[in-house]
This record gives C-alpha cells, structure tokens and sequence, in this order.
C-alpha cells in the first residue's frame, strides 16, 4: 500500500474496526489475530536457518484472523468485506486440528 495521510490511516482502521465488530456481533470471531512483519526466518532440515522473507511464495502474508464458522464456504462468506481485499486477497483455510 502506498504512503497514506493521518485521515486515510484512521478511515482504514475504522474499517477494520467495523469489520472485525460485525464478525463479533454475530459471535464468529474468535481471535482478531495480528499483523504480520514482512521479516521473518526460514528453517529447513539439518537446522538451515536463512533469512526471509520467502522467496517461495508470490504474495506476501500480511495478518491473520481466526473465525468460527460451519463450514470452509460459510468462512469465505466471512472474509466478504475484509478490508484487505482492494489491496490483495483472502486465503481461507481450516485449522487441521493434531
């Protein structure tokens, strides 16, 4: 996202806000996760330990939110409206549970 003004940072959090109230209201939020720093480490087999970010991958990873829903379809419906999605995309999935 390019450089945005006071008034466009604090218009882009009450989206935010708004967004993650109304998954609350509708008791489907279960953790409003955080954001995620374009740093990071790689560690692979044999204790290689590099530097990423990670080359793998075309996009980066910005956040995560963690939602309570029935079923994969009905969390993609959750994600409609993210304020993510004029900037990127949303990727839904399970948490395999171990």
């Amino acid at each position: 996202m390019s450089k945005a003004s006071p008034d466009e940072m604090q218009a882009n959090m009450q989206k935010w806000i708004d967004w993650l109230g109304g998954l609350a209201a509708q008791n489907k939020l279960v953790e409003r996760g955080s954001s995620l720093e374009a740093t990071g480490k790689m560690v692979k087999d044999n204790t290689v330990i590099t530097d990423g970010p990670f080359a793998d991958i075309k996009e980066a990873i910005m956040g995560y939110t963690i939602v309570n829903a029935g079923s994969l379809e009905e969390a993609a419906s959750l994600a409609d409206g993210c304020p993510i999605l004029p900037h990127g995309t949303v990727e839904v999935r399970e948490i395999r549970v171990m």
